[in-house]
């Protein structure tokens, strides 16, 4: 490539630079601006050279407005609403540490302008978070995803916490070996679904508990298990409300908790007004300690139905709370 040419890309570079940082619709930059900025970094401009520049740029698909009082940025690939929405997101996500949520946001707050960047930086609270404090979570991600490319099995050690807040291993540091199938993102939380051998069926993981994985060298087993399953489904029941027998079960509830319903159980589920005004609520749940936690939560406005079982060892477990 002859200098010149390169020359004439380094000044287009640096001009969409400048444009891309300093400027939105509010903050339009003159010719006679910006040919001062360039010579910020060393860059020689006249005014019909900065218009040649412009139009090159807006040619090549950036969105370049130009006006009587200047030209700046009028979009970008992510606008601030949006960057507000993953800077939330990121920043109350228990699944990212503090200090990679400190990155992310600076990362994303790259994407916008400086005054754009301030409004970012003004609404972000990370350090009093309740987050993970698995660092190593990220590599864990990409284990498990060129696993699953490579369509072979994982060993891991899954952790626990101790009382003395320690996350230390499971079954004396005795290794698991799964096959992955996919990540799910579920209750602010990042699970592996995988299918283990030894058991014939299909577990889930915490991610952030998950330490020393390695790719072995033997396929991944239970293709077809995991293609029966409906992953949304897999979800509200194993995950919402951790792993039990499988029981269809009746609720009745108040109506105004439909909504609340709907959030737990999601828009599938089968509901409908009863004559007296309540609802009766079906759902496939997991029945466990923790669903009978929901129920509780619900302050007697949801009723075990049906079946009677399900119903009797709820009984039993709020006998064992009094």
């Amino acid at each position: 490539m002859p200098a010149g040419e390169d020359t004439v890309r380094s000044k287009i570079l640096y001009t969409l630079k400048i444009l891309w940082e300093e400027t939105d619709e509010a903050h339009p930059m003159s010719a006679p601006r910006l040919s001062e900025r360039l010579a910020d970094y060393g860059i020689s401009c006249d005014r019909r050279t900065i218009y040649t520049y412009l139009d090159q740029l807006l040619e090549f698909g950036f969105d370049i407005v130009r006006d009587k009082n200047g030209a700046y940025m009028a979009s970008r690939l992510l606008e601030l609403p949006e960057l507000k929405l993953l800077v939330d997101a990121v920043s109350s996500s228990k699944f990212i540490t503090n200090k990679k949520s400190v990155k992310i946001i600076d990362s994303l707050s790259e994407l916008t302008d400086i005054y754009s960047r301030r409004k970012l930086k003004g609404q972000v609270f990370v350090s009093n978070r309740i987050k993970t404090m698995n660092e190593s979570i990220y590599y864990n991600i990409d284990t498990i995803f060129e696993s699953i490319r490579e369509n072979v099995m994982i060993s891991f050690q899954y952790l626990e916490w101790t009382a003395d807040k320690r996350l230390v291993p499971k079954r004396n540091g005795e290794s698991c070996q799964v096959s992955p199938w996919c990540l799910i993102w579920e209750r602010e939380r990042y699970y592996l679904i995988a299918y283990d051998g030894a058991a014939e069926k299909l577990k889930h993981y915490r991610v952030d508990k998950m330490k020393q994985i390695k790719l072995l060298e033997v396929k991944r087993e239970g293709r077809r298990l995991f293609g029966e399953i409906d992953i949304s489904k897999y979800a509200t029941e194993n995950m919402a409300m951790y792993n039990g027998v499988k029981e269809t079960v009746n609720l009745i509830a108040d109506a105004e908790l439909a909504g609340v319903i709907i959030d737990k159980f999601g828009t599938d589920v089968w509901m409908h007004e009863k004559e007296d005004g309540r609802l009766s609520v079906t759902v496939d749940v997991a029945v466990t300690d923790q669903f009978f936690g929901w129920v509780t939560s619900m302050g007697g406005r949801v009723r075990i139905a049906s079946p009677a079982n399900v119903a009797a060892q709820y009984k039993e477990l709020l006998t064992k709370c009094m």
